[in-house]
């Protein structure tokens, strides 16, 4: 939830909403057995723990637990929000929302402001160009700040709109691919499950850095173009990010099953390099070994700006070399 100026332009995150709506949805997941409490009674109108019995498990007043899931995180002290995250059973990234919204409480009113313009170091480049794997750096808000070739050709409907278009420097941006490019649904065979963590993600900084110019402006803008988006992010579910399996479906190579390794940049705040593995010895290990082969006879930087014709490539290479096939007959 954002706050609004006169003309109705979203200024930052509201963190009295962010910490009301966050601690509201976590206890009411929480029933009193998964607590450890007694039943008493049967005619209980809330579906999780009452607000008393939050108060209890965490070792405060019940006045006291209700300013805070009323949004007030002011000059909370730290065993009080582990107690909290104990309480509320939250996991890692849970507890690290929580913290990150008490800190932005503590921290006074700030302007909304646009981040510098963040950008990839030559060493940095240097180290995506000898990795042989697909990897790419992001940013926090998911923008993709540079990308080898073997990633450029994984992520190719990232870039070939905008090559088509001659926009070949612009920077894409894997949640507005996910939520307003159709062909996302497509290329990721479970597409909900990495649309939820994509919007996860985008929680976890909005509560880390809730007055990213750059980032408010991008979720408001999906949650007006996407009502999946719109739906998901109402449920305050936030998740780090640091290794995954997903499964593609390329329109050149066909289903890839990938291992994603995130690797933070200390020396570059809020950058970070995500690369891909395979399973050695697999389908998805050959098919990705064609991948390379193939962007070593397309030009370089070049992209696939039609599906359907590269989809029509894929399956003509795949006749002339079947060992790069991962289809079962």
């Amino acid at each position: 939830m954002a706050e609004q100026n006169g003309r109705g332009v979203s200024n930052r995150v509201d963190n009295r909403a962010e910490v009301r709506d966050f601690l509201t949805s976590r206890r009411a997941r929480i029933t009193p057995e998964q607590a450890g409490l007694g039943l008493y009674g049967t005619n209980r109108r809330v579906a999780g723990l009452r607000r008393e019995e939050v108060a209890l498990l965490a070792g405060v007043s019940t006045d006291y637990y209700t300013r805070l899931e009323r949004g007030n995180l002011t000059g909370v002290s730290e065993s009080v929000l582990e107690a909290l995250a104990t309480a509320l059973k939250l996991d890692e990234s849970e507890r690290t929302h929580l913290f990150d919204l008490a800190r932005a409480a503590n921290t006074g009113a700030r302007q909304r402001r646009t981040a510098p313009k963040q950008h990839v170091r030559e060493g940095v480049q240097r180290i995506l160009d000898t990795i042989g794997a697909p990897a790419y750096v992001r940013n926090n808000r998911l923008d993709l700040l540079g990308v080898n070739r073997l990633g450029r050709a994984l992520l190719t409907d990232l870039y070939a709109r905008d090559i088509a278009q001659g926009n070949a420097g612009s920077r894409p941006n894997l949640a507005r691919y996910m939520f307003l490019d159709d062909r996302s649904r497509d290329f990721y065979v479970e597409w909900a499950a990495v649309a939820k963590d994509t919007v996860s993600a985008l929680r976890i900084e909005a509560g880390r850095n809730p007055y990213d110019r750059g980032l408010t402006d991008l979720v408001g803008e999906l949650s007006t173009r996407s009502e999946e988006f719109r739906t998901w992010w109402a449920s305050h579910n936030v998740r780090l990010h640091r290794t995954s399996t997903k499964v593609m479906h390329h329109p050149v190579v066909g289903k890839l099953e990938l291992t994603g390794e995130a690797l933070a940049l200390p020396g570059d705040a809020g950058l970070t390099i995500i690369t891909y593995t395979v399973e050695p010895h697999s389908a998805s290990e050959q098919a990705l070994n064609f991948l390379a082969s193939w962007t070593t006879q397309t030009p370089s930087g070049a992209g696939v700006s039609d599906a359907t014709a590269a989809e029509a490539e894929g399956n003509t290479a795949r006749q002339t070399y079947p060992e790069a096939s991962n289809e079962t007959p």
